[in-house]
């Protein structure tokens, strides 16, 4: 599509500047003829029929079936629940706000909505596909390099909209499947004193009732999945890094960072904060 619009922009421009410079003047009726017919019909003709064939020959890739991995998206508000379906798996790996894909390989990625229509984006790697709330749509991707990739809800689905993004990672094979099988495992104990207080925290403020960290009595359903958080890339559905500071951040300010949530904004005190935030950002 580049090639195409970058020759018709010099063939444009090339005919005023052959017009205006190199042979101003008038041109006989029958040389006009032949330019507008030529340059104004047969070739945008030819050139744009090449270049819808060619558009439409890549309509089929994304509903081709893939090659055994299935992942399930669900739009929230506004977060993305997100589950990966190994063949032959009876239970899926959790985790959310993050799409991790093998190299080479076709994975079918299943959509579906809580309460709104959003619609699924990796412009890198592939089209847009609408998620409807009780109906299940498909695309399938075949990233053909590893790289860090944007994804973005292309919907206006609410007040949170354009903060409702997610990273996409594409992984050689067998880097995707130790990170695999580390995602499935529970989580990992606090390992510094920080972290065991904000584990503790976490319990008493009522955090497992929504959020779950698998290995705990944490079980909540209702957010993100928090057992793996540590390891993500951002945070609150691409609104922050995971770090300390931003967890922190992240957690008293969480109204103003993402207007409308359903998670609510915790007035705790800075140390408790600075706790909180270390036990997440150690669940690697």
């Amino acid at each position: 599509m580049l090639v195409g619009a970058v020759f018709l922009w010099l063939l444009v421009n090339g005919a005023f500047y052959y017009m205006s410079r190199v042979r101003p003047g008038a041109f006989d009726q029958r040389y006009a003829r032949h330019i507008l017919i030529g340059g104004g019909i047969v070739l945008p003709v030819v050139v744009l029929t090449v270049l819808l064939v060619w558009g439409l020959s890549m309509l089929p890739d994304p509903r081709r079936p893939g090659d055994g991995l299935v992942v399930r998206v669900t739009g929230e508000q506004w977060w993305w629940r997100v589950e990966y379906w190994p063949e032959g798996a009876d239970a899926p790996v959790l985790t959310a706000n993050e799409i991790r894909l093998p190299v080479g390989q076709r994975t079918e990625i299943h959509l579906t909505s809580d309460k709104v229509i959003h619609s699924f984006w990796i412009p890198a790697l592939g089209g847009k596909m609408d998620m409807f709330p009780g109906r299940e749509t498909m695309i399938s991707l075949l990233p053909e390099r590893p790289g860090t990739y944007r994804g973005q809800c292309a919907e206006f689905c609410g007040a949170s909209h354009a903060w409702m993004a997610f990273a996409a990672v594409a992984m050689e094979p067998a880097d995707f499947d130790r990170w695999l099988a580390s995602e499935a495992a529970d989580a990992v104990p606090p390992s510094t004193d920080a972290a065991a207080r904000g584990a503790r925290l976490f319990r008493s403020e009522g955090c497992g009732a929504c959020h779950a960290v698998r290995g705990t009595e944490n079980v909540g359903q209702v957010g993100p999945d928090l057992t793996h958080v540590g390891s993500r890339q951002t945070l609150g559905a691409g609104r922050l890094k995971v770090t300390i500071d931003d967890l922190s951040i992240w957690i008293s300010h969480t109204d103003v960072l993402k207007p409308e949530v359903k998670m609510p904004t915790y007035d705790l005190e800075p140390d408790q904060l600075s706790d909180l935030a270390a036990y997440l950002e150690g669940l690697k």
